[in-house]
């Protein structure tokens, strides 16, 4: 896409061409379900209505709107976007998956992280307190990763007792 946009549009100032590339990728996106064809001709006749009733965004078409190389340009450029989001369209569940992979390593390299660190006060305060509610015997605690996994199992195990029937 970004190569055909330096073959396209020669004639154009590069502010209106970038306008016009940008609101002909934003109309592609928007009009999915129509093939290049169809979103040419929504295209033209949305710019003849508005050149007509002179609210144009870009009136410097009036004189191209009818030019077989400005038609052409316009059709491979609707082509190019219409491929491009249909390929970005198959790529999400890639990009999906990549996420969730991500997320997971995030995980691992916090859980590792934890795992050198000593424990918090907080996190000693609140385990003392689960042991004296509970009755458990303390144990030494050498990490926030092993005080957090401490303090998930006695709530866990001690949910189970408080739940209602």
């Amino acid at each position: 896409m970004y190569e055909i946009k330096k073959q396209i549009y020669l004639t154009l100032t590069k502010n209106q061409k970038s306008a016009l590339c940008n609101f002909l990728r934003a109309l592609v996106k928007k009009s999915e379900e129509l093939d290049t064809e169809e979103i040419l001709n929504k295209f033209l006749e949305d710019e003849k209505y508005y050149l007509e009733i002179n609210a144009s965004r870009f009136e410097f078409l009036e004189d191209l709107l009818h030019d077989n190389t400005f038609l052409a340009d316009t059709e491979l450029y609707i082509h190019e976007c219409k491929k491009y989001y249909d390929y970005k369209k198959k790529q999400e569940p890639l990009r999906q998956a990549k996420k969730e992979y991500d997320k997971k390593l995030r995980k691992q390299a916090q859980e590792f992280k934890m795992g050198k660190e000593p424990p918090t006060q907080k996190q000693l305060y609140y385990y003392d307190k689960l042991c004296k509610k509970y009755n458990i015997e303390k144990i030494e605690l050498s990490s926030k990763l092993e005080a957090r996994n401490e303090i998930d199992k006695i709530i866990t195990e001690h949910e189970k007792d408080n739940t209602l029937p």
